[in-house]
């Protein structure tokens, strides 16, 4: 089941995050577009996998991504990938850690998983 949950204020990481837990969904896939007055992702740092170097961009972006929902793991429960449009059309890619929206909206696309059926053994597959 796919359905829409959509963000008109405050931020968006704590939003999706309470409300994905309210709704009760055990894990998914999410898919984002909307716009954002202000934003901070991360990314590796060059010369160093395990460094995460976080960049604040105290200006609107046009905002999408995707990522995905899984409560049962430790720290990074939402885990999601955005890119964001900037004046002069560039573009802000990386982890989102925090979205604040004031002016505009973001709408996130939910899709549950299911469990996946087994793997079946041997040539055979339907």
């Amino acid at each position: 089941m796919t359905f829409r949950i959509e963000v008109t204020g405050g931020e968006l990481v704590e939003e999706l995050t309470r409300e994905l837990t309210e709704r009760g969904v055990k894990e998914a896939g999410i898919v984002l577009v909307g716009g954002v007055d202000r934003f901070t992702i991360s990314n590796m740092a060059a010369k160093n996998v395990l460094e995460d170097v976080e960049t604040t961009y105290d200006q609107p972006g046009e905002l999408t991504g995707t990522g995905e929902w899984r409560p049962k793991i430790e720290g990074s429960q939402l885990h999601l990938h955005v890119t964001c449009g900037t004046e002069g059309d560039i573009a802000r890619a990386g982890h989102l850690h925090e979205a604040w929206i004031e002016t505009f909206f973001v709408h996130a696309y939910v899709t549950q998983l299911v469990p996946a059926p087994e793997r079946r053994t041997g040539k055979a597959w339907s």
